[in-house]
Formats: C-alpha cells, sequence, structure tokens
C-alpha cells in the first residue's frame, strides 16, 4: 500500500529510502509493519509496508505540513516535485512514526522561474571559450598555409632539394673573423669551441656525396658559415649540422686519384697530425674543450681540404672525458670502429675501458696506419704504388674480426713499410714514425702532440723536395 500527498503546489519532496546505520533494510513480504497514516489520500488512519515513514513537505506558498504513511522497496510514499531540502524520518516499527515531530531545515523557497543572471554566466563562459578556441585555431591554420606558401615559392627558386633554417643574424661578423683566421689545427675550423647556431639564409641540395651508419653527407649551396638546425624535411625531423665543403673528398678518395710528391705527403700528413692533436688535448677556460679520443680513425674519416691540408671528420664514435668530472660514455661495446684499423688490445678486448688514455692509444695506432696509405702512394725517385689498405695482402676486403685478430694479434704483423722510403731522409722519418705508432705496449706507443711536432720538423728539413701547389 502507498500513501500519497498532494502533488499540485509542492515544491520538494524527499523519499525515505529506508536506510539504517548498517545499510539499507531488504523487507521481505513477511515482515511488514503497522503504520499511522496521515494523509489526504489514506483511506484508514492505518497501513502496512516495509517501513513507516514521517516526511515534512512544504507546498508552495503555504506552511510546512506532516505526512504519515507506508514504504516500502518499490514504490515512493509520495509524487511531487522535489525541490532542495525536505526533513523525513523512517523508523520500522509498528506505528512508531505516530508521535514523531519534524523540524523543516531549510526556509528558503526559491524562486521557480529561473534565475536568468545567474545562469547567464554559465552559459556565456563555455561559449566565449569555445569562440575563443576557434580563433586561436583559424589563426593557427592561417600561419601554417602562410608557411606553407612561402616555402612552396622557396622551393619553386631553389629546387625540390631545398631547406630554409630560421636564424638570427646576431654576430655574424664576429663569426666570420673568427672562420677566417689563420687556423693550424687541421680540424676544419680550427676553433677550440664548437659553434652553435640557426641559420637565415637557403640552402640547397645538390647531391648527396656520402652516407654513413648514422646519416648522410650533402653537398649543398648556401650563403654563410657553419651552423646547425633542426628541421623537418619528407615529413620526418633532421638534425643538420652545416660545414665547409672539401671538393677532395676524403684522403681515402684522394689517394686513389693522386700520386704525392714527397712534400704533398708531408703536407697531408702534418694537417692530419694536428688535428688528431687537436682533438686529444683538453683545452680549459670558458672557450675550452674536453679532451675528445675519435675511436675509428682511418682514410675515409679524414677529408681534404681545397688548400691540400687535411681535417679530421666523423667523431660519431668519438669519447669525450675531462678532468673535472673524469667520467667516461662509451656505451656497451668497447670494440667499435672499423675492423681494419682496430689496435691489437681492441681486437683482443684487452683494452682499459676505463682509461681515457686507452682510447688515445687505439687512435695513434690507427693514425699510423694512414701515415701508412699515404706514405704508399708518395712518389720516389719516379717510383709509386697503386693505392692499397692497410693489410691488404694479409686479410680479405671485408675483413672479420677473426682475421683481424690473427693477423694482428696472434702473428704480431704490421703494414709492410716500402724500402724506398729510405732513399728520402724525409720519408724515412716517416717510416720511423710508423712504427712507433704500432708497438703492441699501447702504452709505448707516440702521442699526438709527439706525432704532430715531429712531422713539422720534418716539413722543415734542408733537403726537402720543393712542390708547387
Amino acid at each position: 500500500m502507498t500513501s500519497e500527498i498532494p502533488r499540485k503546489g509542492l515544491l520538494m519532496l524527499l523519499v525515505a529510502l529506508g536506510l539504517t546505520k548498517g545499510g539499507m533494510v531488504k523487507a521481505s513480504r513477511d515482515h511488514l509493519v503497522n503504520c499511522t497514516c496521515e494523509s489526504p489520500h489514506c483511506k484508514k488512519p492505518t497501513c502496512q509496508g516495509a517501513w513507516c515513514t514521517v516526511v515534512l513537505v512544504r507546498e508552495q506558498g503555504g506552511h510546512p505540513q506532516v505526512y504519515r504513511g507506508c514504504g516500502n522497496m518499490n514504490q515512493e510514499l509520495c509524487l511531487g516535485r522535489p525541490t532542495e531540502f525536505v526533513n523525513h524520518h523512517c523508523c520500522y516499527r509498528s506505528f512508531c512514526n505516530h508521535n514523531v515531530s519534524l523540524v523543516l531545515e531549510a526556509t528558503q523557497t526559491p524562486s521557480e522561474e529561473p534565475d536568468v543572471d545567474a545562469q547567464l554566466p554559465l552559459i556565456l563562459g563555455p561559449v566565449l571559450a569555445l569562440l575563443v578556441l576557434v580563433a586561436l585555431g583559424a589563426l593557427g591554420l592561417w600561419r601554417v598555409r602562410r608557411r606553407q606558401e612561402k616555402q612552396r615559392g622557396l622551393h619553386s627558386d631553389l629546387g625540390e632539394s631545398s631547406l630554409i633554417l630560421k636564424a638570427s643574424e646576431q654576430g655574424d661578423s664576429m663569426l666570420g673573423d673568427l672562420l677566417d683566421s689563420d687556423c693550424t689545427t687541421g680540424s676544419g675550423s680550427g676553433l677550440p669551441f664548437l659553434v652553435q647556431r640557426t641559420v637565415a639564409r637557403q640552402v640547397a641540395l645538390v647531391e648527396c656525396v656520402g652516407k654513413g651508419r648514422y646519416g648522410e653527407v650533402w653537398r649543398g649551396s648556401w650563403h654563410g658559415f657553419i651552423a646547425s638546425d633542426m628541421t623537418s624535411r619528407n615529413s620526418s625531423t633532421q638534425l643538420w649540422l652545416i660545414t665547409h665543403f672539401h671538393e677532395h673528398g676524403s684522403l681515402y678518395d684522394f689517394l686513389q686519384r693522386q700520386p704525392l710528391e714527397p712534400q704533398l705527403a708531408l703536407r697531408l700528413a702534418v694537417s692530419a697530425a694536428c688535428g688528431l692533436a687537436h682533438l686529444h688535448v683538453e683545452i680549459f677556460g670558458t672557450q675550452g674543450k674536453p679532451a675528445i679520443a675519435h675511436r675509428d680513425l682511418k682514410s675515409r674519416n679524414v677529408l681534404v681540404k681545397s688548400d691540400l691540408q687535411c681535417c679530421i671528420a666523423d667523431l660519431g664514435l668519438a669519447v669525450m672525458h675531462s678532468q673535472g668530472s673524469d667520467y667516461l660514455d662509451i656505451g656497451n661495446n668497447p670494440r667499435v670502429g672499423t675492423k681494419r684499423y682496430m689496435a691489437p688490445e681492441v681486437l683482443d678486448e684487452q683494452i682499459r675501458t676505463d682509461c681515457f688514455e686507452s682510447y688515445k692509444w687505439t687512435d695513434v695506432w690507427a693514425f699510423g696506419l694512414v701515415l701508412w696509405e699515404i706514405a704508399r702512394r708518395t712518389i720516389i725517385n719516379g717510383i709509386v704504388e697503386d693505392y692499397r689498405p692497410p693489410f691488404y695482402d694479409m686479410v680479405p676486403n671485408d675483413p672479420s674480426f677473426e682475421d683481424m685478430k690473427k693477423v694482428v694479434c696472434t702473428d704480431q704483423q704490421t703494414p709492410t713499410i716500402p724500402n724506398r722510403l729510405a732513399a728520402d731522409p724525409v720519408l724515412s722519418g716517416l717510416a720511423q714514425m710508423m712504427r712507433e705508432c704500432w708497438y703492441p705496449n699501447p702504452s709505448a706507443r707516440l702521442t699526438a702532440l709527439r706525432i704532430k711536432k715531429t712531422l713539422q720538423k720534418l716539413s722543415h728539413h734542408p733537403e726537402k723536395p720543393k712542390v708547387t701547389l
């Protein structure tokens, strides 16, 4: 049985749900209580249900009224339109609702009409936010389209392989003065620090001149200085390092094309040694640099500049060391580089991986092989040999670790030095330097600085032949 109250003008009704401290009371058909029933719709002064209820209801424009009746799990006590609050009481014994008095806990009667002024900010806020987002999206789309139009225009001028790099022109004059200064390190720019800046001019890519493990090398055209940048090309992000283009290519390429007069051979050797010494030394100060070991030194990673001096390139496997931090980051595999140029301690995995000097000694071993490549292509008494890589007569064209380990570590072989070098006082000194770079004991090898100074002395030898560049 359900007790009812008038629906007309009702502001609020809170239905008693039969909640107790222990949770919801589950009624069953065999557990019913008798309740006092006081409502215009009650046919009798009593009713029977799962629990007894007392509800305090305030009608519109009227005083609060109390209604008593029965409740169950399936039906509400009363029907009506709820508002903010009505007090109520539930109990579960027969006639327990008879003498219960309730007090109205909320006395303010809200207006039935909606408060437009109060709701206006709630409506306008999201609308304004949406308008702002739409405006920002339209502005962003407009900027993207303008940028694409500009790039399409520049691409039409520079070709499909062109790239636009953004930059500030501040400091160009100072950078130009530094790069135009006389450099003797053989390391490219010759500066003891890396100049990083973005680019404000157009770069037109012309041709790919080489590919390696970590990237590609392209010949391009640009009216500016050395720079670096990050850009997007062909829907992928690329990191660009812009350097001078050396038209002679690598020393490996140059030696295959060009036999060398003794003085040119010495010029290449001295400049390459200057570059290696610059890498190995730590320079202190605000514009200093850490010590760097190359770890993949070979003729393919030595470039020949237009003035026929060498510079060392491709530092992808290099390791840095600073006396202040004394930290080495060599990765998980210390046996890296090119197998043909690996020192014996690298091939047999006996290198001290925690000692930075160990990596410098491996560079010196490899540099001795580069000197051998230069010496072999040097003309002496009208005789010159074709280019060959180190150990060409001892290992296959693509030697394995085992191939190189047997020759270098087990058999303790080194490349054969041409006997004709002894006929020239300068080149005989070069031959002796190779032997001192190939000592089995790494710590007994020459340092890069000693190689540099010795080669410079040889270049000033009074019996050196002259050559026209």
